[in-house]
């Protein structure tokens, strides 16, 4: 199955607070590694910023946003945050979605990506170690870190990555 990984911008942010919304308590949970009600989510969404930060989507046939990652960036360093809805995951999508981000963020020639999750999420710790981050967990949180090679000496590599 192809996974069509698709660029979202700052029109989408109500389509980004809808998927964020469908996500059940206890996935909302483990996505933002606490209890976020529906105010602190529209905050979330709200302080996007598109001119620094990448989201990218997976769309359903009916356009729905089924799967999200928000790349944020500082300086040398950008880190991820993956969901999936319930119905649609063990389907490769997170696994998609962060090979996206990976793409991104050397691109933008960071020197680091990372990802910060429950030590229980375990769904995302798995992704972490499928792509090759290294992993640390303390007092119940894990934090995945990727060293980026520079854009230059992946050129070549990057046309035959399919995502």
């Amino acid at each position: 199955m192809k996974i069509l990984v698709t660029e979202l911008s700052f029109i989408d942010r109500q389509t980004i607070e809808d998927h964020f919304m469908a996500l059940a308590r206890p996935d909302r949970r483990l996505r933002f590694g606490g209890t976020l009600n529906d105010s602190a989510v529209r905050r979330y969404v709200a302080n996007i910023d598109f001119d620094c930060d990448a989201v990218f989507g997976v769309l359903d046939d009916e356009l729905r946003l089924i799967a999200a990652a928000h790349l944020a960036r500082d300086s040398g360093n950008a880190e991820i945050g993956v969901s999936v809805l319930l119905d649609h995951r063990e389907q490769g999508i997170g696994d998609s979605l962060l090979r996206r981000g990976h793409l991104r963020a050397r691109s933008w020639g960071v020197s680091n990506l990372f990802l910060h999750c429950l030590a229980e999420n375990s769904s995302m710790l798995h992704l972490a170690r499928k792509n090759g981050m290294d992993i640390t967990t303390t007092s119940g949180e894990a934090d995945a870190y990727l060293t980026l090679a520079p854009l230059s000496s992946q050129v070549g590599s990057l046309q035959r990555v399919q995502i």
